[in-house]
């Protein structure tokens, strides 16, 4: 198992549903990828406004919920952070989030996507959620064929952004039979901690977090044939050239 990508990336686009989803899933593989000279843009299809949180008018949530983004982006050397504003909790794969998606692609045009498996991993329900399969659907189709071809959403090529091929795509939260990329963040898990502290609002009453995101990232890296004690974030990744 391989841990780099398979391609020479010089730009990838993470695409996730809400604030924080990157950071628990993603965000030690981008602090690698930053800290080689990779550009990285985060594509955040909603606020992520539809949680629970005492003492925040509600109104505020998705302000601040972007912020906390922004912030835990900084922590992993990433500067562009972009937001769909689709609905938290309603998200649908459907034509209007695929053109979304594909307009970022065309925007960004990286060599390398990453976004959520829309496959259920029962084994692991959380990662699960109906919006990160919905956002993996879509994005997996804005890869390819949307982002690709020129006769899709032909308001895209109106402003002026030409069709781009994908060759890569990674999924996070995969069924455990599906993952063939493990990558090592063992020099990026403070860094990894650091972006999950800035959602203040998701993670500040978490009192086990270190441990408990160790435990998970060294059965990852066990599981795959990291060395004992190594920390990994895996992935089922797709050849979509």
């Amino acid at each position: 198992m391989t841990t780099p990508p398979d391609v020479d990336v010089e730009r990838a686009l993470v695409v996730t549903a809400h604030p924080d989803d990157v950071d628990f899933g993603t965000a030690g593989t981008v602090s690698t990828w930053t800290g080689a000279g990779i550009a990285v843009t985060y594509c955040v299809c909603t606020a992520g406004d539809s949680g629970a949180f005492e003492g925040v008018p509600r109104g505020e949530v998705a302000r601040l919920r972007r912020d906390e983004q922004r912030a835990a982006a900084t922590a992993v050397g990433v500067s562009d952070v972009r937001f769909l504003d689709h609905q938290d909790g309603r998200v649908v794969a459907d034509l209007g989030l695929r053109r979304d998606i594909a307009r970022v692609i065309r925007q960004v045009r990286p060599q390398l996507v990453v976004s959520h498996s829309p496959e259920i991993a029962w084994e692991h329900l959380v990662v699960s959620h109906p919006d990160h399969r919905a956002v993996g659907e879509a994005a997996l189709a804005a890869v390819y064929p949307d982002a690709r071809n020129e006769h899709a959403h032909p308001e895209l090529l109106d402003e002026g952004l030409a069709p781009w091929t994908v060759p890569a795509l990674w999924l996070s939260g995969s069924p455990e039979q599906r993952i063939n990329r493990a990558v090592d963040i063992t020099d990026h898990f403070e860094a990894k901690l650091a972006a999950l502290a800035a959602h203040r609002s998701q993670t500040a009453h978490l009192d086990d977090l270190r441990d408990t995101m160790r435990q998970h990232l060294e059965r990852n890296a066990q599981r795959h044939g990291l060395a004992a004690g190594r920390l990994a974030e895996v992935f089922h990744a797709v050849d979509t050239s």
